[in-house]
């Protein structure tokens, strides 16, 4: 079963790639300017994100494996997600976990047959 999230375009600010502003970095921001094109939604200026490019709740937060991820913070919470989910997951290692802790968590995932998405050391 493949699961297809909608593409869209990119959301870039206005003149994001003009040589005036070779500063401007590629992110979106909210224009707010009185003259500004972008604001007045006209089609020359590009794209600004709207609702309509929303994935249906389905398919939302699904990786591109098709599982879903799932945030362990401790080896009770790995465990506790194991007994209640059968496998049907990523794991992804909270940032604030030790290194210690983090090998103790990467090793019970191994040991079940789940994969982590962060289980290196940093």
């Amino acid at each position: 079963m493949a699961l297809l999230k909608k593409s869209h375009p990119k959301f870039n600010v206005p003149n994001f790639g003009s040589k005036k502003r070779k500063g401007v970095k590629e992110r979106w921001r909210k224009q707010r300017g009185i003259d500004n094109k972008k604001r007045e939604k006209l089609s020359f200026a590009g794209a600004e994100p709207t609702i309509g490019y929303r994935n249906p709740e389905s398919i939302r937060g699904i990786r591109a494996n098709g599982k879903r991820a799932i945030l362990v913070h401790n080896v009770d919470e790995l465990k506790a997600a194991i007994s209640e989910m059968q496998g049907s997951f990523d794991i992804t290692v909270a940032g604030a976990v030790s290194t210690r802790k983090r090998a103790q968590i990467v090793e019970v995932a191994m040991a079940n047959g789940l994969h982590v998405t962060n289980g290196g050391t940093r």
